[in-house]
């Protein structure tokens, strides 16, 4: 039978990443995060979303963010404990976005994605920036695409079709829906998305740049909050990698 998962959702993961075998982390001892693009697909790195090192609550792959920080940023190479004390910074702002709103929340999320925050990590404690993303060489980057991946809020929990996340931070969200129902548009995937998902877990979008839905024959992209009249077409190949 054809659906949603193994037409469309199934395509675009093989698309962006190659119909590759999963890597499968070890849990007793979690793998090197690997730079740059992928040369499968259109570049991103393919792991399933049970071998991710998070739990269900997690938002942010921490491990993965704790070694994109200290690969980036020669301060806190320099005294890796350091990537402590921005982790806490940014669960802070997940932890926000009940009582400060999400746009708020994702607004300084992005502040610190945009490399605009300092921490007191240099010579006398003076404040220098702290890149979670290099804009300058993405070679130094780890892309990430996962199916199913899975955020729980108290008693709500999602599942986002496919994930696209840099150094372990979850950037954009693709909702897939099924293309064999004529009554059934990406419309329908990006009201789940504004409608549901951004309403009920809305830590899950504090880091997100934008959301895309498509039942394999439109694409259209939308950032927080846009109504879904609004979402634009979205070219598929401007997610590889330059």
């Amino acid at each position: 039978m054809f659906n949603e998962s193994n037409t469309v959702e199934a395509y675009l993961y093989d698309l962006l990443s190659g119909p590759a075998k999963s890597v499968t982390a070890n849990a007793a001892q979690e793998p090197q995060a690997t730079y740059g693009r992928s040369h499968n697909g259109l570049g991103w790195l393919r792991i399933a979303s049970a071998d991710f090192p998070r739990q269900p609550q997690d938002v942010l792959v921490e491990s993965w963010v704790r070694e994109a920080l200290i690969h980036l940023n020669p301060e806190i190479t320099a005294q890796p404990d350091r990537a402590d004390e921005v982790l806490y910074k940014l669960r802070a702002i997940v932890l926000s976005v009940r009582s400060d709103g999400l746009i708020r929340a994702n607004e300084e999320m992005m502040s610190w994605i945009k490399g605009e925050r300092s921490m007191p990590f240099g010579q006398n404690n003076e404040h220098v920036p702290v890149r979670l993303i290099d804009f300058d060489n993405l070679d130094q980057n780890q892309y990430v695409v996962t199916q199913q991946f899975t955020f729980r809020a108290g008693s709500a929990e999602r599942r986002a079709d496919l994930m696209l996340l840099v150094n372990g931070l979850p950037l954009v969200l693709i909702e897939a829906k099924t293309p064999t129902r004529a009554a059934v548009s990406w419309v329908d995937g990006a009201l789940q998305v504004h409608d549901d998902y951004e309403k009920f877990v809305p830590e899950l979008f504090v880091c997100n740049v934008f959301s895309v839905a498509t039942e394999g024959k439109e694409y259209h992209y939308g950032s927080l909050g846009l109504p879904v009249k609004d979402w634009g077409p979205w070219n598929l190949m401007t997610t590889a990698m330059p």
